[in-house]
């Protein structure tokens, strides 16, 4: 990263969802984001989320947009591997990805039969594969795969080279990890990493943390969490995006001023 100049910085679809895909698009290029996230798939059961079949006209249309606004998809999301998972179930959300350009795939791990887990994650890179797309696995707290170090150990018991992992500042944190344990793992794994801010302090229940990350999470720089030294950890291939779901603001005020406060974190970061 060079001095005073912040990487492109991507927007999560979690930061705006109620945002349809064919008005983030124009919406993120006036702010400044230089790609975008879509939720393509639920996240759990009635979670909001966006069909873009491909060859439809909605799709071809996201496609014009994003060429037109010089935006790219990065990553679609959000795909829990549980323990009736198939990987061929996401054949026709990989395919929609893959028509519209995205990289990266953000799922989380939620069997408790480890070798069926691993299993699962790399039938699903071998999926994703065929459509010029990643997988990123996702630490949650409140999954089966709750650590770096698991998430860590499934990507490389899985031995596939579009594998890799996803590091969310909030997940990271109320999991009891450290930016120290980002340095720690191969940089090949560090393919994405989410950018947000909270209170020092861990909510003390399951459901505390899981309501923090659906609707508590705070612009980077507005908390305590350890922002500069994690961006100082990652590795320089990693791509940026902010995760920071509105809480009722106009969607373009809460999207400017979360691109805002992530530039200058990012440029903190940078120049310390």
């Amino acid at each position: 990263m060079k001095p005073h100049t912040p990487p492109p910085l991507g927007l999560a679809h979690f930061t705006c969802i109620d945002v349809a895909p064919l008005d983030l698009v124009p919406l993120a290029a006036t702010i400044g984001y230089k790609a975008v996230g879509l939720r393509l798939y639920p996240a759990f059961p009635g979670a909001p989320f966006y069909a873009l079949p491909a060859g439809s006209d909605v799709s071809r249309e996201m496609c014009r947009r994003l060429d037109g606004d010089g935006v790219h998809v990065y990553d679609i999301e959000f795909v829990p591997i549980t323990e009736d998972f198939v990987p061929a179930s996401l054949t026709e959300t990989l395919e929609a990805a893959g028509a519209l350009g995205a990289k990266r795939l953000s799922v989380c791990g939620d069997d408790p039969d480890r070798g069926r887990l691993i299993a699962n994650f790399a039938g699903l890179c071998d999926l994703a594969g065929q459509f010029g797309m990643g997988v990123d696995l996702e630490v949650m707290p409140w999954r089966q795969v709750r650590t770096i170090h698991d998430a860590a150990a499934v990507v490389r018991d899985a031995g596939r080279r579009n594998g890799g992992l996803l590091v969310d500042a909030l997940h990271l944190s109320r999991s009891g990890g450290d930016p120290a344990d980002v340095s720690a793992l191969p940089p090949e794994f560090i393919m994405s990493a989410q950018l947000c801010d909270a209170p020092a302090i861990r909510p003390t229940s399951t459901e505390a943390i899981i309501q923090e990350a659906r609707a508590g999470r705070l612009p980077p720089g507005q908390g305590d969490l350890p922002l500069s030294r994690l961006i100082a950890e990652l590795p320089d291939h990693t791509t940026l995006s902010v995760e920071v779901p509105n809480a009722g603001l106009p969607a373009e005020e809460h999207l400017r001023r979360v691109f805002q406060a992530a530039q200058q974190t990012i440029t903190a970061a940078t120049l310390s």
